[in-house]
């Protein structure tokens, strides 16, 4: 069972669950696909906090992930290895080409050691779990994930353990994918798109139980606004817990529980075709 529970035995552990990882064969990763990792605390190149509560997580190195899969197209791979990623929630696969190249990618849903894939090149590819196509050369109605966005960029959708998208329509230069939040988007035809569902689906049904494992992610206790004085916070000052009859806003006054946030004048929001809408509000984002 890859969610366990642990007795009781502290205030800790009552409610905690940890994820077996039970996909994973391999503990130690691969050293010549290992970089350094700086953790910045929330901080710019300025050194300014763009994103507050952060800071203080454990020190782990990165696994250099291929998202663009290029450059080994019409090379078979031979799957050795399903490993943790302490970077992000989903596996990742160890891949060694027939030319002894080696290279990390997500782990996709029932892609398993031994397995066998290929990026495609010239030729066509079989459209089978793990195997990276075009959009163009994808069948209508398979799920995708890491997918592109602009051609040759590398893969920015869809890469978070348990994500896919749904290869609706082909038309034109463009392709409609269904994404999880429930958007509809066009992509260029020719960008990359991996075929099947990201692994570790269980990932989302963990439950961390106590604060100090949030510490360990990074993420620092944040003051509620209505705590701090009316020059640090919006909602701050005044006799008591007063909020002025003024929704939740964070210290620059933008809202925090269900407003929107993307720019309408976002030149990719023409590909949008039907936006993801809150849960919370019932409004399109």
């Amino acid at each position: 069972m890859p969610i366990k529970q642990y007795k009781p035995t502290s205030a800790g552990r009552r409610f905690a669950s940890v994820n077996a990882h039970a996909e994973v064969t391999k503990k130690t990763p691969e050293k010549s696909l290992l970089r350094p990792w700086k953790d910045n605390a929330g901080r710019n190149h300025h050194g300014k906090i763009t994103v507050r509560g952060r800071g203080g997580s454990t020190k782990r190195m990165y696994r250099l992930i291929d998202f663009k899969r290029n450059e080994r197209d019409g090379i078979v791979g031979k799957i050795t290895a399903i490993e943790y990623d302490p970077n992000r929630s989903s596996h990742i696969a160890l891949v060694e080409y027939t030319d002894k190249v080696k290279r990390y990618i997500i782990a996709p849903l029932g892609l398993k050691v031994g397995d066998t894939i290929v990026a495609q090149g010239d030729a066509p590819a079989d459209p089978k779990v793990g195997n990276n196509m075009r959009l163009r050369d994808i069948p209508t109605g398979l799920d995708v994930h890491c997918v592109e966005i602009i051609p040759g960029r590398g893969a920015q959708m869809c890469r978070s353990a348990g994500m896919y998208a749904k290869l609706m329509n082909k038309e034109g230069d463009y392709a409609t994918l269904m994404l999880p939040s429930g958007e509809q988007r066009m992509v260029p035809i020719n960008c990359r798109a991996t075929i099947g569902q990201v692994g570790n689906p269980d990932h989302i049904l963990r439950r961390l139980g106590k604060a100090g494992l949030n510490r360990h992610m990074g993420v620092r206790p944040i003051t509620r606004g209505v705590a701090k004085s009316h020059n640090a916070h919006p909602l701050g000052g005044g006799s008591g817990r007063s909020k002025g009859n003024r929704p939740p806003v964070g210290p620059t006054g933008v809202l925090a529980k269900g407003g929107g946030t993307r720019n309408r004048k976002k030149h990719s929001g023409k590909l949008i075709i039907r936006r993801r809408v809150s849960k919370r509000f019932g409004q399109k984002k």
